[in-house]
């Protein structure tokens, strides 16, 4: 399987793109993640989303502990060649570590960010 797609992109200095995922049939924005070209071309590989954590410098694979997998439906790439799109399928729900359905649950009301979307689950449970 060539990889040449791949050399299109316009990654980082530190070899990264963002992604963001995005809920197939809502078109809700679930979150905004990391890829370096091993995860992208592995969740290509896979059909699964396979991001790059930044914080724990190694591949996390959506769902690896949760079972809240991100099945893909579809990959874009913006205009600039910059952001990549992920149309996926989030399973159980949840794309949030909080237990949310997404990471967008602030929103700006009169000068505060107030949280305006319900845990669906308990982190504790989800996350042993």
């Amino acid at each position: 399987m060539s990889t040449n797609w791949l050399d299109e992109i316009k990654w980082t200095e530190d070899g990264l793109v963002p992604v963001i995922a995005q809920e197939a049939g809502t078109g809700q924005v679930l979150m905004l993640a990391w890829m370096n070209r091993e995860s992208l071309a592995l969740s290509v590989q896979e059909g699964k989303a396979i991001y790059w954590s930044r914080s724990r410098g190694k591949l996390w694979r959506k769902g690896e502990e949760s079972g809240h997998e991100q099945i893909i439906h579809d990959i874009r790439l913006d205009c600039d060649n910059d952001v990549v799109l992920l149309e996926v399928e989030q399973k159980g729900g949840i794309a949030c570590h909080t237990g949310r359905h997404r990471c967008f649950f602030k929103q700006l009301q009169d000068d505060q960010w107030v949280e305006v979307e319900p845990v669906i689950k308990d982190p504790d449970a989800i996350y042993k």
